[in-house]
């Protein structure tokens, strides 16, 4: 059932960015004078839609007997002696949950009527193209501004945040099972007790009592917990247990398993630097792990033509990076949102805000069939002055979304075999 419900989350959430990007491209057509002839929520197959006539400004549902097999209307604007005015707006509810679309008129760059992308001025282009990205960031912003002011959680090492006015509530971390013959088993750690300190260091995640326990291997290691009383007895107390820990390559170093456990940070007036900060950390992180995987990948391919084995395993194991690194839509949502959403609001806030910042990202990248894409073709010609021609720019599109295609189904793939192994 917890799966279930992380998927259709997951499904919403990824919905709601996708048309929040669709949106940024929406508002920016309309205030550069562009003509959007429909604007849809989800894809066809068509539910339910309104059309908002040109000439009275009224909002009406449409008839199914007004659709024509593209779904577009045919009843404002498309009959031949209405050439020369403005299509009517179109808004729409559509049946597959996976995003939406904003349909402008005339998006070819070769299109020259009047209130078209086409005829539109480079500008005008760019801020349409680019708004989509624009409404993305703002999206990641606006979250993060409010997981700032409500309890933002500490998910990234060197988490961008302003200490003088940043509260940071720990939640201790517990320990489920104490193995037996294990260090944590002779010092006396229980289950139920609460891990407040390593040698002094106060700690609120698994993750960093590993970290410390790997750089102390092998020594002698100060615990400090909070050990619950019986049942029916007010007897808790904070004790201190010395913990000798096996060597580094042991089976484990300590011996427990633990719940996990995280950190919560609160600001008040730099909430919105907050929220700015993190979404500029977030980008800046993105684009890097986009180019150490395009590195990898070229690196790897690479070293597969060396005579040397051991190069070659090395390009391997660079190729296999690439892979465990990427996930894909059946990754986000089967794994992820699930994981996410159960954990939490605010960790599922913080996913949405990251997920949004990755759309960014993806959708500035110079691949044709995204949006920085088709401003750099557009760029390309006007810097050359020559004239895009629908053909030539809808081949190198289609090409390009083939790929991106090919990419994704890939990637699913992985994801499955993953999700399965």
């Amino acid at each position: 059932m917890d799966i279930f419900v992380g998927v259709i989350v997951g499904l919403l959430v990824l919905m709601a960015l996708v048309v929040a990007h669709e949106f940024g491209h929406f508002i920016a057509a309309r205030r550069n004078g562009v003509n959007v002839l429909e604007f849809g929520i989800g894809f066809p197959p068509r539910a339910i839609a309104w059309v908002k006539d040109p000439k009275t400004g009224k909002w009406r549902k449409l008839k199914r007997s007004e659709w024509d097999k593209t779904g577009i209307t045919k009843a404002v604007g498309s009959d031949k002696s209405e050439k020369s005015q403005a299509p009517g707006l179109i808004f729409s509810l559509n049946w597959l949950p996976i995003g939406g679309f904003c349909q402008m008129d005339g998006e070819s760059a070769e299109d020259s009527r009047k209130g078209t992308f086409g005829n539109a001025s480079f500008w005008k282009k760019t801020k349409i193209l680019f708004a989509g990205v624009a409404m993305n960031w703002l999206v990641a912003f606006i979250i993060f501004t409010v997981l700032a002011w409500a309890g933002m959680p500490n998910f990234l090492d060197g988490q961008f945040t302003i200490e003088a006015d940043t509260r940071v509530d720990r939640t201790p971390v517990e320990i489920k099972e104490v193995f037996e013959n294990s260090p944590a088993s002779e010092a006396g750690l229980k289950a139920g007790d609460l891990i407040l300190k390593v040698d002094d260091k106060e700690v609120g995640s698994g993750s960093e009592i590993i970290d410390i326990n790997k750089e102390k291997a092998g020594e002698l290691v100060q615990y400090k917990i909070h050990r619950k009383g019986e049942e029916g007895c007010n007897c808790d107390r904070d004790i201190e247990l010395g913990v000798h820990l096996n060597p580094e390559n042991s089976e484990y170093i300590l011996g427990v398993k633990m719940e996990s456990s995280q950190s919560l940070s609160y600001s008040t007036w730099s909430a919105p630097i907050v929220g700015a900060g993190l979404t500029l950390q977030l980008t800046g992180e993105t684009f890097k792990g986009l180019g150490q995987l395009v590195w990898n990948l070229i690196s790897g391919i690479g070293q597969q033509l060396s005579f040397d084995g051991a190069v070659r395993e090395s390009g391997r194991e660079a190729i296999q990076t690439v892979g465990d690194s990427v996930t894909g839509p059946v990754g986000i949502i089967g794994v992820l949102f699930p994981s996410f959403t159960a954990s939490g609001a605010s960790n599922l806030a913080f996913l949405a805000a990251v997920i949004s910042v990755s759309l960014a990202c993806m959708n500035v990248l110079p691949v044709p069939a995204l949006d920085g894409g088709r401003w750099l073709l557009i760029l390309i010609y006007k810097l050359r002055h020559k004239r895009l021609t629908k053909d030539i720019e809808e081949k190198i599109v289609a090409r390009a979304f083939i790929i991106l295609l090919a990419l994704i189904v890939i990637v699913t793939i992985l994801d499955i075999t993953r999700f399965f192994r």
